[in-house]
């Protein structure tokens, strides 16, 4: 009891905010003249509980909101967002980032939140922090990191998807990378063994990939044709939507990338649950497989299976984004609504109640938004607003809803509000968001008109 009684009141005594230092700046484009008059600063800022250092702030903290970790010089008319997990790229879908010239090379950015870790690209480099047992951060060591810190060893890094004892990689060039704990089969590199450095994914795809997506225990991937391939953990769920026979290899998992052969239509991105897979196609279609006993499939019963399916009531709707929680989904139509299914029990549906919902159903209390981005975690989910305003719901035991005072379930979304410091930098505009277990994390553009 004495020993909880310390590491309780080591973190409280960090409940609001990091110590009081100058947020690092972890890239500055005013180096180059170019850009010396046109640079804009994208900060990065977490909250929630962050034992294992997942908040990048130097120390064991609880993050009650949304406070800074670094900062990013990058040039105003040049950058865009990584692709996210369950993401439909389009032609515009850079518009958030304000006048961005097609035309310039852009420079990159993207967050990504796994269990207990977090991480950060920006122009090809990969910045990683948190707890480090499996290997998860690919730093050589299993040791926690407190602070945002280069993975020395990858490079031309376009986006990051962190699972929970692993982390998953894309470069520009197409190729994926993986390391941390291997037992289910989660790296795919055809071994069972942790791996403390990336490694090179070899699997049978002809070309290169385009899209990433991984959960606690399985990853997918999309190539540039639009095949699907999958490997990692499935228990007799279906989650790999492999079929008979073509399943687990050692101990319930697959460490062979394999092809989803039964999705009929090319895949454009692809989004991990907890025991469920779900795809998109390139006209906004959504596919899903795996367990049903919450109705993450949203079929209106409980009937799951490794057979991939579209949804049935939203065969006439186009979806540009999909979010999968452990037991929980979320949608992002093209008009800017965002549809909730599975598991309410802890909030994290958004409709008010905690009941869970078989068929996707429309957020009311954000009807009158235009969402441009969601995002799930484990039993929380949040929303950005084309205004940059980041709505939350769900569970908030671990203050990772970033808004002080919310009971430990909040089942109706809720304005994160973000302080304003005294660093001249003007509001935050959230340009995307993402969730581990217990802490979540932001990209937000400071602007000062």
């Amino acid at each position: 009891m004495a020993i909880a009684r310390r590491r309780f009141a080591t973190l409280t005594r960090h409940l609001s905010s990091s110590p009081a230092t100058k947020v690092p700046i972890l890239y500055n484009c005013t180096t180059d003249p170019n850009h010396q008059k046109d640079a804009a600063t994208l900060q990065v800022l977490s909250w929630g509980r962050g034992a294992s250092g997942q908040l990048g702030g130097g120390i064991e903290e609880i993050r009650l909101y949304p406070s800074p970790v670094a900062n990013l010089l990058v040039p105003k008319t040049s950058f865009s967002l990584s692709p996210i997990p369950g993401q439909l790229l389009t032609e515009g879908s850079d518009e958030n980032n304000g006048d961005c010239d097609s035309r310039t090379k852009k420079i990159e950015v993207g967050i990504s939140c796994g269990l207990f870790h977090s991480a950060l690209v920006v122009n090809g480099n990969l910045w990683i922090w948190g707890k480090g047992d499996g290997g998860r951060l690919g730093l050589g060591h299993e040791n926690p990191v407190f602070v945002p810190t280069l993975n020395p060893h990858l490079d031309s890094v376009r986006c990051v998807a962190l699972g929970g004892l692993h982390s998953v990689a894309l470069t520009s060039i197409g190729e994926v990378f993986t390391w941390g704990y291997g037992g289910f089969g989660a790296l795919g590199h055809s071994v069972y063994h942790r791996e403390l450095f990336p490694r090179l994914v070899n699997g049978s795809w002809d070309g290169s990939i385009r899209h990433i997506a991984t959960s606690g225990t399985h990853t997918a991937a999309v190539t540039e044709s639009g095949e699907l391939y999958i490997w990692g953990r499935d228990e007799g769920d279906g989650r790999l939507g492999l079929g008979p026979g073509r399943g687990p290899d050692h101990a319930g998992g697959l460490s062979i990338p394999s092809k989803v052969k039964e999705l009929p239509i090319p895949g454009a991105s692809v989004s991990c649950g907890g025991f469920f897979t779900t795809a998109l196609t390139e006209d906004g279609q959504v596919w899903n497989w795996g367990a049903n006993s919450n109705y993450e499939l949203g079929r209106g019963d409980k009937n799951g299976g490794w057979k991939p399916k579209p949804i049935p009531n939203m065969e006439d709707v186009r979806i540009i984004q999909i979010a999968s929680g452990g037991y929980h989904s979320l949608a992002l139509t093209d008009d800017g609504k965002v549809l909730s299914w599975g598991h309410g029990g802890h909030g994290q549906l958004g409709h008010a109640t905690l009941q869970s919902q078989k068929i996707p159903t429309v957020i009311e209390a954000l009807a009158h938004e235009h969402i441009i981005c969601v995002s799930c975690g484990g039993s929380s989910s949040a929303a950005v607003t084309d205004k940059g305003t980041l709505y939350m719901w769900g569970n908030s035991k671990d203050s990772q809803l970033g808004v002080p005072g919310l009971p430990e379930i909040q089942p109706s979304p809720v304005e994160v509000n973000f302080l304003m410091e005294d660093d001249g930098l003007g509001p935050h505009r959230v340009l995307s968001i993402a969730i581990g277990a217990s802490h979540a994390a932001c990209l937000a553009l400071r602007e000062s008109c």
